[in-house]
């Protein structure tokens, strides 16, 4: 696991696992993709750990995809784990509870990555959102199949439809975080929480968290069945020329040229 992208430490029985390319708020590229789903792995086995924390280093969660790399026509996931999907995490189910301390900025595959941790903890000042409708592109590493099955349908509409970010304080009355953290000190409050939860029996917390997932794979985005038709989408959307437009647009500063194909 690479130190440089990806900053692994254990504090009691909590393992915090920190996204760590600042200067790219956090972005997802191969390297962070990698090294994430081996930290996850990591905490997994070690039997020490009984939680994990995933939170960002410096201003930002996740900034979602590196589009810059996709720009360039580089892969952004592990080629040795694709199964375990975007950043090594949104696929990749370990029988731990997992929570999303949200430290910063976390639009699209930093939303992605709220929707598939078991919690999740906010900055008053971080906000969510799925905006890749206006980068050409869809919400294909877990969003658009989790969204609807967390908060009201027409509400996930919105989300999904105009790429429009939700404040801290929506994300919250929506049911999509448990908690808000005063500015600074969303790490702090998820591993309070993940003190108490590590403070309970270990086996029973793991097989509670086993029941409520195989009881609700197909409601919470976790069957193979949704993940079959949301690659169907991707390979229509990502293989567009909108597609390519999109990140481009971005990397060059401008306003992107649509031609709806």
């Amino acid at each position: 696991m690479s130190d440089d992208v990806v900053r692994y430490e254990v504090q009691g029985h909590v393992a915090i696992v920190t996204l760590n390319r600042p200067d790219a708020l956090n972005a997802v590229n191969s390297a962070l993709s990698a090294a994430a789903g081996a930290a996850l792995e990591r905490a997994a086995h070690d039997p020490q750990v009984r939680v994990v924390v995933l939170t960002g280093a410096g201003r930002a969660f996740c900034a979602g995809a590196d589009l810059k790399e996709i720009a360039a026509g580089r892969r952004i996931d592990d080629p040795e784990h694709r199964d375990r999907d975007f950043a090594g995490i949104v696929r990749h189910w370990i029988p731990k509870p997992v929570i999303a301390a949200v430290n910063g900025f976390a639009l699209g595959g930093g939303t992605e990555i709220v929707l598939a941790a078991d919690l999740a903890v906010i900055d008053e000042q971080a906000k969510l959102g799925l905006p890749e409708v206006q980068r050409g592109l869809i919400a294909g590493a877990g969003g658009l199949l989790r969204i609807h099955r967390q908060v009201p349908q027409k509400v996930a509409a919105e989300i999904a439809l105009t790429g429009r970010p939700i404040s801290a304080e929506r994300a919250y009355e929506l049911g999509l975080v448990n908690r808000i953290a005063s500015s600074g000190t969303a790490l702090a409050v998820a591993l309070e929480l993940a003190e108490t939860i590590a403070g309970n029996a270990p086996l029973a917390v793991s097989e509670s968290k086993r029941v409520m997932h195989e009881t609700a794979r197909n409601e919470r985005g976790w069957d193979e069945d949704s993940w079959a038709i949301n690659r169907d989408a991707i390979r229509v959307v990502f293989t567009s020329e909108d597609a390519k437009e999109g990140p481009r647009a971005f990397a060059a500063k401008r306003e992107p040229q649509w031609q709806g194909r």
